[in-house]
């Protein structure tokens, strides 16, 4: 998503969680149509986890944080729930750890849509997304509003009362008889020393260090000293047989969207170069066979026209053989120029499915792109099929 985009909710229950390369502070608040809650209790946060439609889900250090939203649940007169998130860290600003939401289907844990806030510097708290009804229907919408006085500043914002703690020490909890939502410095005051490494499968990383090696749901910008490192790059796509001695046929296809989602066009072995030779495929491969890629699909990122703002990478089995008779399938990012390897992502797992969405390139607001593993099985023997799950991985 980018930010001031909106999608319909397919789900009545979603999750939206926040991962970032540092521990973050997670939050919801529950608006009325003036833009506020209605009293503190509407502030669901890790010490006061629950409230009417809308619970906080912690992940314990080693997932990141969510929000929970049960719009069957939600008052009629909550008309959005916005979701927030701090660094846990006191003071600390989302300079070069931007935060990525991801909205789930909080039943079946498929991903509806994500977001990353562009252009980040000196802001401590962000409101990152809110999930609001609009004519009986409920959606999501990317905001990625900042603020420079943390999360304190947020819940006043919205009409939380902030009381401040009589020193700087860490709170204690609070008696029974006091009320149960504390002021929002508590939320973000359990400062730990160190920003820990980002859990596997979360975080967002760069190419500082050298060739990355991406798990499931990881993100990595293609960037290098805070500068995209090139504009042409490739996709190299393999597999092997799982049994000695048996071909195996698969396909290897990007599709390009646009911002709305919407499939703009798709190169594969049946159309080897779309936008005017931007993207070319290296032709089909029937059988696996070969210790190098067996397909490959070369981005020219610099001359992608400015209404491409997605490619998503798919692998097929025209035959119908399922990726349980795959040994290892893998897709690895080059440099066109050089041939260096600048990220690589091995599928660790495999489900007796026909297609596999391997990754997704993203054009971010600044102009840079991300790259993020998926390895999300779903049936389908073409790439047509693969559009609309594409799409929604976006």
């Amino acid at each position: 998503m980018t930010p001031g985009s909106n999608l319909p909710l397919p789900a009545t229950r979603v999750a939206v969680d926040v991962a970032a390369p540092v521990r973050l502070d997670v939050s919801g608040l529950l608006l009325t149509g003036s833009g506020k809650v209605r009293s503190d209790d509407d502030f669901i946060f890790y010490n006061q986890p629950s409230g009417p439609g809308v619970t906080y889900r912690s992940g314990g250090g080693t997932a990141p944080d969510a929000i929970i939203v049960d719009t069957t649940g939600v008052p009629a007169d909550i008309e959005r729930i916005v979701v927030t998130a701090s660094p846990d860290a006191a003071g600390q600003t989302f300079s070069g750890i931007e935060p990525t939401a991801t909205v789930r289907n909080a039943d079946d844990g498929s991903v509806i849509a994500a977001f990353t806030p562009p252009q980040l510097g000196t802001e401590t708290a962000l409101v990152i997304v809110e999930v609001y009804r609009r004519g009986g229907a409920w959606k999501v919408r990317a905001v990625g509003q900042g603020y420079a006085n943390g999360l304190a500043g947020i819940a006043t914002d919205f009409g939380v009362t902030v009381e401040e703690p009589a020193q700087p020490a860490a709170p204690q909890p609070a008696p029974a008889s006091q009320p149960s939502a504390p002021a929002p410095a508590a939320a973000a005051a359990p400062a730990t020393p160190a920003a820990a490494p980002p859990p596997p499968g979360t975080g967002k990383i760069n190419l500082d260090k050298g060739r990355v090696s991406l798990q499931k749901n990881q993100t990595v910008s293609l960037v290098k000293g805070g500068r995209p490192v090139l504009t042409s790059v490739r996709m190299g796509l393999g597999w092997e047989p799982a049994y000695r001695g048996k071909d195996i046929d698969l396909d290897a296809s990007v599709i390009a969207y646009g911002p709305d989602r919407k499939k703009i066009d798709t190169c594969f072995f049946g159309k080897l170069a779309i936008l005017n030779g931007v993207i070319q495929h290296s032709g089909d491969n029937l059988t696996g066979e070969g210790g190098g890629d067996d397909e490959a699909i070369t981005v020219h990122l610099g001359d992608l026209p400015p209404q491409v703002t997605g490619l998503v990478f798919t692998v097929n089995s025209f035959s119908g053989q399922r990726f349980t008779e795959v040994a290892k399938a893998y897709c690895r990012l080059l440099d066109a120029g050089s041939g260096q390897e600048l990220v690589r992502f091995d599928l660790t797992s495999a489900e007796p499915r026909t297609g596999v969405l391997m990754c997704k390139l993203i054009r971010q607001f600044s102009g840079e792109w991300e790259m993020t593993a998926l390895g999300e099985y779903v049936d389908s023997r073409t790439v047509r099929g693969m559009v609309k799950p594409g799409g929604q991985a976006l």
